[in-house]
């Protein structure tokens, strides 16, 4: 299936995080936070949103971070992805 998000909108897949933590202890599930880094799978074509012209900052391929608590989680194909504003898109992470 293929999703097309509309204005301002991306559709990302969650970063996985560390199973275990520094001190080498390993983490269920239920003790895991939110991931807050993933990776852009569409982007919207911005426009004017809210009266404001607004020209997409990413795009397909990179990896960002993201408020903690932004956007909408949804199941595609079998994958959990969440769809967000880019204004809640903190950073795109550079290799």
């Amino acid at each position: 299936m293929t999703i097309k998000p509309l204005f301002d909108k991306i559709v990302v897949e969650a970063v996985e995080s560390e199973e275990k933590t520094a001190g080498g202890l390993f983490l269920p599930d239920s003790a895991k936070e939110k991931p807050q880094s993933a990776k852009v799978l569409a982007v919207g074509p911005g426009g004017t949103v809210d009266g404001k012209e607004v020209t997409m900052q990413v795009k397909v391929g990179d990896v960002i971070l993201y408020n903690k608590y932004a956007g909408s989680d949804f199941k595609l194909d079998g994958k959990e992805v969440t769809i967000l504003k880019q204004s809640d898109v903190l950073a795109v992470i550079v290799d």
